[in-house]
């Protein structure tokens, strides 16, 4: 797993739920194959200390399950799986996020569009 972060830490916290829902997308598998997806992905490396707190929440607002499964030689490991409500929480937050990195390509191109579609700050005297 490479180890430098190419991106901001906040860039990263802010897409990273939808990441791990969608390293979910074709079948269940275990935290650290998770991690190693991503970062083999050029997302970079997520730690545990962030990883396993965001399964616990999306396994709490059922977005995911998990269940222990035997290892191959090996200590057990805990798989996660998508649920239906994680699909379309998945496909909700896609279409989220698209619009809103359309926006900001938009906006940072200096867009009049973009900059059309963002409310004027009110200026007081």
């Amino acid at each position: 797993m490479p180890t430098e972060q190419p991106w901001p830490s906040e860039w990263l916290r802010g897409v990273l739920e939808l990441c791990v829902l969608q390293a979910l997308v074709d079948d269940a598998t275990y935290g650290y194959a998770i991690a190693t997806r991503l970062a083999d992905s050029g997302l970079g490396v997520v730690k545990g200390g962030t990883l396993y707190p965001l399964l616990i929440r999306l396994e709490s607002a059922g977005l995911i399950t998990a269940d222990w499964r035997a290892g191959d030689g090996g200590p057990g490991r805990k798989y996660y799986e998508l649920t239906a409500d994680g699909r379309r929480e998945l496909s909700r937050l896609t279409e989220q996020w698209s619009r809103f990195t359309e926006l900001t390509t938009a906006i940072l191109a200096g867009s009049a569009v973009a900059t059309d579609a963002i409310p004027k700050a009110k200026v007081y005297p």
